[in-house]
């Protein structure tokens, strides 16, 4: 087998939360921007790829900085203002919930020569998932850190994290846990 490269799915992070329960998914979506961030820096500062992943609003412009003042917001802005797209990180669209249906993911990530993916964001029960099970079938090998994804409904994200872990064969080890050090280090 060729040797493992790894890279960091940041999904669906900015955000305006503007939809029924979006507060709940805010607060939540908080918690595990701070581990996401880690993770990013993490990845950063060993040049590995960062790749965002959202929801375009309409705007059809892969242009992060558009998308965020559009989903700028008081109860976004703590979430937005924690995990900023850094200068070498990649920001793509996407139209629907998985992160690989209509957008250039897989091929930038065979560009890269990508075959590992730490896959995190919101919601972990949608569109985590959906992304996940596209990068399955596609054979990337696949980590889910649990404290780096978030749903509305905390069931929810348990049974999405379970059927990732049986279905997919992810990973689903904390953020902390010593196999990441094993890829980013």
């Amino acid at each position: 087998m060729s040797q493992e490269r790894i890279a960091l799915l940041i999904i669906d992070m900015i955000n305006n939360f503007d939809f029924s329960h979006g507060s709940i998914l805010a607060q939540k979506a908080q918690k595990t921007a701070e581990r996401i961030r880690e993770l990013k820096e993490r990845f950063n500062q060993k040049q590995l790829p960062v790749i965002f992943i959202n929801d375009h609003y309409n705007l059809w412009q892969a242009d992060y900085h558009k998308i965020i003042d559009y989903c700028s917001n008081p109860t976004s802005r703590p979430v937005i203002e924690t995990l900023l797209p850094g200068k070498d990180d990649f920001f793509l669209i996407k139209p629907k919930h998985s992160g690989f249906y209509g957008t250039a993911l897989h091929t930038l990530l065979s560009q890269l020569k990508v075959n590992t993916l730490i896959l995190t964001g919101i919601a972990g029960n949608i569109c985590v998932l959906f992304t996940a099970n596209d990068a399955y079938m596609r054979e990337y090998k696949l980590f889910i850190p649990d404290d780096c994804i978030a749903s509305v409904d905390d069931n929810d994200n348990h049974y999405a994290l379970m059927m990732m872990k049986n279905v997919l064969k992810a990973g689903i080890e904390p953020s902390t846990h010593e196999i990441y050090q094993h890829y980013i280090i």
